[in-house]
Parts: structure tokens; sequence; C-alpha cells
């Protein structure tokens, strides 16, 4: 080895006898792990709650025991910034808290109202924070959401808050929001964001003879510039599962009203928007396309009348959910951003003359298809 390669290696080793390695770390037993956030806005202060769990009490490990009490811990801080409450809350920590492991941020109506994006811009900056955490508002206390269990007295992280799971039951539609989709929705022009809202239910579910109470998506938050706009309810809302894209299954009586005759599981529907120019003004068409098997049949019915009646049903829900965010200024199905994608300078021109400009009357048809590919174990009933 010549002198150059010598006095190479000798420099090197000397710069890796200088690095601080891992001394700084901190041992993982010696932090706490903040899993979940609510930020309420109270006397002109937010106010944070930070969630911390003990990840040995909630692993899934054979040590465990179901039905064992597991112990949350909820932090509070406050402060005039959102930063500052959230450090607020560091101050009686005996612990280093550890943000990497936050999957999810309630929201109270006070701070929807103020804004969410001072909220969300705060938490991001922080690089420990991760963009795909799931947001939600609420109009519950933020203590009571965030001690909220699971059943079986699992972890929170076995809850709907975390896992976001989509269940098969008519009012699970609502589905999750991540804080960046969150974020791209509100900047989006003509584009009406929407947050799904937390609630807790009680006196669904029992353990013996004491209640239970458990989570429950109660409807959504739609904004305005940023700002909260209206809260609809899921029953307000059930024309809107036939909007949303990545829905897996949502099932649908049959008929609406009446004795029912059959229950169809509706599988991952397709709606599409086309704007029709009309004399200086816009016009909608709706086209819903949706596949579906028969998961109850209580009378006999052939499947062609089965689809005639579930076209039924689809079109109206739409125009009941329509009609019923019309009269709150909101625009679940987003028709104005269809205007603003195919139609842009009719767009201008209608947003000009009033930023809401769609009326009762704006939808012109709303055409329904339904195929029922499957009757299940049984055989199903021929076209008559």
């Amino acid at each position: 080895m010549n002198r150059g390669r010598r006095c190479a290696l000798g420099l090197t080793l000397a710069a890796a006898l200088l690095l601080p390695g891992c001394a700084g770390a901190k041992d993982i037993q010696n932090l706490a792990y903040a899993t979940a956030l609510g930020m309420d806005f109270v006397n002109g202060q937010y106010v944070a709650y930070v969630q911390i769990l003990n990840f040995t009490n909630v692993a899934r490990t054979e040590n465990v025991q179901l039905g064992k009490e597991v112990p949350i811990w909820v932090g509070t801080g406050t402060g005039d910034t959102v930063s500052g409450a959230i450090a607020d809350v560091g101050v009686t920590s005996q612990l280093r808290l550890y943000w990497g492991h936050l999957k999810a941020v309630v929201l109270s109506e006070n701070v929807l109202r103020k804004g969410v994006i001072e909220t969300y811009n705060a938490l991001n900056r922080y690089r420990e924070i991760r963009y795909n955490i799931l947001m939600y508002g609420t109009k519950a206390k933020l203590m009571d959401i965030l001690v909220q269990k699971s059943m079986f007295n699992l972890s929170p992280l076995d809850t709907i808050m975390f896992t976001a799971a989509q269940l098969n039951a008519p009012r699970s539609f609502i589905l999750p929001v991540t804080g960046n989709r969150a974020i791209a929705n509100l900047n989006e022009p003509a584009h009406t964001a929407m947050l799904p809202s937390l609630d807790i239910a009680r006196g669904s579910w029992s353990e013996d003879k004491r209640n239970k109470s458990m989570f429950t998506i109660s409807g959504a938050y739609f904004f305005d510039d940023h700002k909260m706009n209206e809260w609809m309810s899921v029953s307000d809302l059930v024309g809107f599962r036939w909007a949303e894209r990545k829905l897996e299954r949502t099932p649908v009586r049959l008929p609406e009203s009446g004795a029912p005759v059959a229950v169809l599981m509706l599988i991952k529907p397709r709606l599409t928007i086309r704007p029709i120019p009309s004399d200086g003004d816009v016009r909608f068409d709706l086209s819903v396309k949706v596949q579906g098997y028969v998961s109850e049949m209580i009378k006999d019915a052939s499947i062609a009348e089965l689809e005639r009646q579930a076209s039924i049903v689809i079109r109206d829900e739409i125009k009941e959910t329509y009609a019923k965010a019309l009269g709150l200024k909101c625009d679940p199905f987003n028709l104005r951003e269809a205007v603003y994608r195919k139609e842009p300078r009719l767009y201008r021109t209608l947003s000009a003359r009033n930023p809401f400009f769609i009326r009762l009357d704006s939808i012109r048809r709303i055409d329904v298809r339904v195929h029922l590919t499957s009757t299940g174990k049984y055989k199903g009933f021929t076209d008559e």
C-alpha cells in the first residue's frame, strides 16, 4: 500500500472515531408513543389531547389476555398556537414523546370552524409525523373519544378510528380520509372537501349486562374556503354512497318503504357526471352503474324486477341527498367540479355570478343500471 492510500485510510478511521454515533438516541422503552391527537379551541386557546399507549399491553402476543383492561394515558396542553399546545403536553410528560406512530387526528367543531389548514400544517412540519394519518371531526368530547376502547377491551388500535375498516352495513359508506388527501381536496378549486365525523354510540353493545360504548361514523363535515360549512348526518347522505368509487359494497333494501321483498349487496358503484351547457346555464346528467348479488330473498321476484326496483331506490336516494345538501349549500356530488373540469369557461362565468350556482332543477336526468351477477348458494328466479 503506497503512502497516499495509507494517509487516506488513516483520515477515514480518524473521522469515524470522531462521529457521535447513536450515543444520543433514546432506548425504545424510554419513549412515550403518541398514537392519536385531539385538538380543540376554547377561549382563544388551542387545547391538545395526546393519547399514549403502552405497546407491551397492546402487542399481539400469546401473553396478552383478551378481556384484560388496557390502560390509556391522555396528556393535555394549552397554547395560543397548535404547536404551542402540543409542546405544553411534553412539559409534564415524564418520557420523551415520539410521534412516528401517530395514526389519527380528531378535530373539534371549534377547530373545524377556525380552519383545518393551520392545524395540519403545524403537524406536517414535524419530521416524525407521516402524511397518511387519518383525520376526523367530532361533536363529542375529545377525552371521551381518546379513551374509547374496542370489543373485548382491546386497545383503540383495534377500533374503526385506526383501522378505517369498511363494514358491511348500510351506514358504513362514509370512508376515512387521510391528512394529505384532505388538504389536497381543500386546496382543489371547485371541489367540495369532506371530513368524516366520529362519534360514540351508546346502548348498542353490552358486556354481560354492562353497556359498552363503541365508535361510529355519524356523518360528514363539508368545507368552504378551508373552513367548515355544514354537517350532514349519515341518513342525509345515504345517496352519496353511489358517488363513492372506493366503496367495496353496500346493502340495499327493496323496496325502500313498505313490506320488504329482498336485500341486495351492491359492489363498487360508478357515478358519471356530464354537465350540459344550456343558454348560459348548466344542467347535469348523472349515470350510475353498479353490480351486485342477492343477499336475502323474502318474496319471490325475478332478477329483472329486482334490478328495476334497485334502480328506483338508488335514483330516489340520490335525489333525496341532493335536495338536503342543496338546502345547506353543500355539493357532495361535486357537480361544480365537473363543470370546472369539462367546461372551465362556463364555470368562470357561473361562479362569478354566483359561487354556488347549482339549483334544485340542475339535475336533468339520473340513469341507473343495476346488474345482478349472483343469487348466492340458492338458485335465482328467471326473468318473467
